[in-house]
């Protein structure tokens, strides 16, 4: 099939090329076009051809190729391609002296693993004997959430997973996504085809901490019933983002930023040749994340044909890629807010805002690291800042963008300026510390709860006083301080 477009009186043809055709890559037609077009046409300027400028109209009707009197340039290799062609007029076509193969997809989806044996990097989870292999293996089909920083591979497991379950896949991102869209997962159409036989269906919900509340509730039910499986992709804390009884009812997969090592592997997967120090530079600047490894790389070689320091540092200089929410810059820019603030420098911490607020950052995750931070740093000194980083907190839910910003500032200025005090904060992983090297020591018979008769001829509860000046911590620990 081709999509007809008009530059400055031209008409260009773009022969698109699919191992098969269907209406969903139909609809998505149009809008692919236009961009790899302009990216067609850039290539083109730059060996000075004729042809200039942006695309000017997008034809609305996609047509049969065959139908057409164009010449049908040759099929470019693989599933997705593109040929540039000018079309004179409706009579006949003229081929230009060369012919551009632009693939659909971005480098790190080509290179995508499909095999679970393939994935790298994520050994604790999927290596031999570990819980997402043996599950894939033996059929075992459950809910989870995989929970991990951004290109650690959670989309290629659940892809891997939900193929080896012989399962319906559902991708869908919580950002775009919402009740309707589930609702045509649940309860097809009755025109709707459904496949042969019976087979479960798996719900990829992308980025599912921007599911709120009241969508989260809705999901419950048909991961409750099994009638769907669900597969949570999260960079946030689940504990935080997701609600209690679904996240009960989901296993939870914490993945790692991925290693150096691990990086190394998959750069050298995609088969593309580098200068000298250029895979130690892309491994440095990708901070654990193969997507942006891998975009970076096939950045460089989009706009200047090679992949080397130099090509890639001019391209890091776009605009565009000098701040990655979910990169590098994000979590350096993050942590010297933080550390801004416990150092009582609240010029700096404004500053640090003021680049993330810049950046578009979300303003409930710089509110939410606020909270934790009054808790963990004030504490003590000044109880009040937990109730000024929720006030903030619940000013960034209620008002949003742009003016949250104010309230974000108020509230950085507060912490900042705060006395700081961290003991109830090392106290708990003190005792957490003594709970997990000792486990759970019997509690003293005089403060645990008579209830029953039995409990009370064991002396539970015997001896209790509201004022006791003993310690009623276990024996084993009777003379431990944790709160200095």
């Amino acid at each position: 099939m081709s999509v007809q477009v008009k530059v400055r009186g031209q008409e260009i043809g773009i022969c698109w090329h699919f191992q098969s055709a269907t209406a969903r890559v139909a609809q998505k037609t149009r809008r692919i076009a236009k961009m790899s077009l302009n990216c067609l046409l850039e290539c083109r300027k730059r060996d000075a051809n004729p042809i200039r400028g942006p695309v000017s109209h997008l034809s609305h009707s996609v047509h049969d190729h065959e139908a057409s009197n164009a010449t049908r340039p040759p099929s470019p290799n693989g599933p997705y391609g593109a040929s540039l062609y000018m079309v004179q007029n409706r009579e006949g076509a003229q081929i230009l002296g060369e012919e551009y193969h632009v693939s659909m997809e971005p480098l790190a989806a080509r290179i995508r693993p499909d095999k679970i044996a393939d994935v790298v990097g994520q050994e604790r989870l999927v290596g031999e004997g570990r819980p997402l292999r043996a599950a894939i293996e033996k059929g075992h089909l459950f809910s989870f959430i995989l929970w991990g920083p951004p290109g650690t591979g959670k989309t290629t497991i659940a892809r891997i997973y939900a193929r080896a379950q012989g399962a319906e896949l559902f991708e869908l991102s919580a950002v775009s996504a919402g009740k309707e869209d589930i609702k045509k997962i649940v309860a097809p159409p009755r025109d709707r085809q459904r496949p042969l036989g019976e087979r479960p269906k798996i719900l990829f919900l992308d980025e599912i901490h921007r599911f709120n509340k009241s969508q989260q509730d809705f999901l419950l039910p048909y991961v409750e019933s099994g009638e769907l499986t669900l597969i949570g992709a999260t960079t946030e804390n689940p504990s935080f983002e997701v609600i209690p009884a679904l996240l009960s009812r989901s296993r939870v997969f914490v993945l790692e930023p991925l290693s150096r090592e691990a990086l190394r592997a998959i750069v050298r997967r995609a088969k593309i040749k580098m200068g000298s120090g250029a895979l130690d530079w892309l491994i440095g600047y990708a901070n654990g994340d193969a997507r942006k490894a891998l975009g970076m790389a096939e950045g460089a070689l989009s706009l200047y044909g090679a992949v080397t320091v130099e090509t890639l540092t001019n391209a890091l200089e776009s605009p565009h890629l000098r701040y990655d929410k979910k990169g590098e810059e994000h979590y350096d820019t993050v942590s010297a807010f933080i550390k801004s603030l416990r150092a009582s420098q609240a010029d700096a911490a404004l500053y640090y805002l003021a680049r993330m607020l810049e950046a578009g950052e979300d303003p409930l995750f710089i509110a939410r690291r606020m909270v934790v931070f009054a808790s963990e740093d004030v504490g003590l000194a000044q109880p009040t800042a937990l109730v000024v980083a929720n006030a903030v907190f619940r000013a960034c839910e209620t008002i949003g963008y742009p003016e949250c910003a104010i309230n974000l500032a108020h509230g950085a200025a507060y912490l900042a300026r705060a006395t700081k005090d961290r003991s109830s904060y090392d106290a708990l992983r003190a005792a957490q510390a003594d709970v997990q090297a000792l486990g759970n020591l019997p509690i003293p018979k005089k403060i645990r709860n008579p209830v029953t008769k039995l409990m009370k001829e064991l002396n539970y509860g015997e001896g209790y006083e509201k004022y006791d000046p003993e310690s009623y911590l276990p024996d084993k620990l009777k003379k431990k301080k944790y709160l200095k």
